[in-house]
């Protein structure tokens, strides 16, 4: 499953990139001109002596669109990044949390690519009836991703299948030590010039920052959502008092083989996936960063207000580690319990800038009568 959010490009732009572009991603037309021997970043770039604007007025032939000059901007975007991550144990007994960030996927394993670009690696895992799973899953899935045939030229179906086949692998290790017996949710970001791909299957979420609004990367998935809940109901699962065969508080998760009932090593599946859900998005220099983090955080913390704490304080130190800390310890302060994780990615080495975001307008619920007399009474 995936969902396609690429940039609409104006036709003036878009006649003069490469025939070959495919409708995503970025890299691959980057590794395609890599082995054709093209000129450096040709499917990234457009010479601006082949960009023409049709018109009538000769005026505009020395002065572009604002909307064509910006565009022609985002094409020549390179996100610069940077990362931080924290964690705590919250209010319980033990950490079952886990998180990774690696610069450079290729390279940490010694894999060759036909590209310059560095493939960066991010996760978050929040295990459950142990920490075992959450470690597995961490430690594993990076080198099954790197190691996979299709990679880094099909992401989507390498990251999909690897999901997969760490779930197998992780139910082949509890046969034989028992003690292993957990589960973990899992959220990745890979990045990728300027593509962004993100995994999930659990209750983790990333939420991207795009000129200071916050657009969620993930869909949190639990018993009630209506589609999780059809597709449990199709597999012979069923949801009771919000938990998923009256266990479990997620509806797709690695592990849990143990749990009876949840999956299936036949093939067939079971209520519990997991499968991962996709999102893949083009970055452009309006997005600014991206917050990756356990349920625990978002327990108290809306998308929202997490990109707005999180743009005060980069704007304010622009350290990305310390506002991973300090977003923490914001979260412990408001009355979470649960074990908290944290990884922001930065897309620009300066802070981000100082902006005004519309919200939108809320109507009133109450009468002006109402509200007058709520006022009076409130005076009295």
């Amino acid at each position: 499953m995936c969902v396609q959010d690429g940039e609409q490009v104006d036709e003036d732009i878009e006649k003069n990139v490469d025939d070959r572009r495919m409708s995503w991603p970025l890299h691959c037309d980057l590794l395609h001109a890599h082995m054709d021997n093209r000129e450096k970043d040709s499917s990234f770039r457009t010479p601006s002596d082949q960009i023409s604007v049709a018109n009538s007025f000769p005026l505009e032939s020395i002065c572009e669109d604002a909307e064509i000059v910006d565009k022609k901007q985002n094409l020549n975007f390179v996100p610069t990044l940077r990362s931080g991550e924290w964690s705590d144990i919250g209010e319980r007994s033990s950490m079952e949390d886990a998180h990774i960030s690696i610069g450079d996927l290729a390279e940490k394993f010694g894999r060759y690519v036909l590209c310059e670009e560095a493939i960066s690696f991010y996760g978050v895992f929040d295990g459950h009836g142990g920490k075992s799973a959450a470690q597995f899953v961490r430690d594993r899935l990076p080198r099954v991703i790197v190691e996979d045939a299709d990679f880094p030229l099909e992401l989507e179906k390498v990251v999909t299948r690897s999901f997969l086949e760490i779930d197998a692998e992780f139910a082949r290790s509890c046969s034989i030590e028992s003690s292993l017996s957990s589960g973990t949710t899992a959220l990745t970001a890979i990045i990728f010039g300027r593509s962004l791909l993100v995994a999930n299957a659990g209750d983790c979420r990333a939420v991207l920052s795009r000129g200071g609004v916050a657009i969620e990367m993930s869909k949190d998935h639990r018993p009630l959502c209506i589609k999780e809940r059809m597709r449990i109901e199709s597999l012979g699962g069923y949801i009771d008092d919000g938990y998923l065969n009256g266990q479990l508080g997620v509806t797709r998760a690695l592990g849990d083989w143990h749990l009876a009932g949840m999956k299936e090593m036949n093939g067939k599946g079971g209520p519990l996936s997991a499968e991962p859900e996709l999102k893949l998005m083009t970055l452009t220099k309006e997005d600014e960063f991206l917050i990756i983090g356990s349920d625990g955080l978002w327990d108290v913390f809306r998308s929202q207000n997490a990109v707005d704490f999180a743009r005060r304080r980069l704007q304010g130190h622009n350290d990305v580690k310390q506002c991973c800390k300090e977003i923490i310890a914001e979260a412990i302060k408001r009355g979470a319990t649960d074990n908290l994780t944290v990884v922001i990615i930065c897309f620009h080495s300066k802070p981000p800038p100082s902006v005004v975001v519309e919200r939108p307008r809320v109507r009133r619920s109450i009468s002006a009568e109402g509200l007058q007399n709520l006022k009076c009474l409130l005076e009295g």
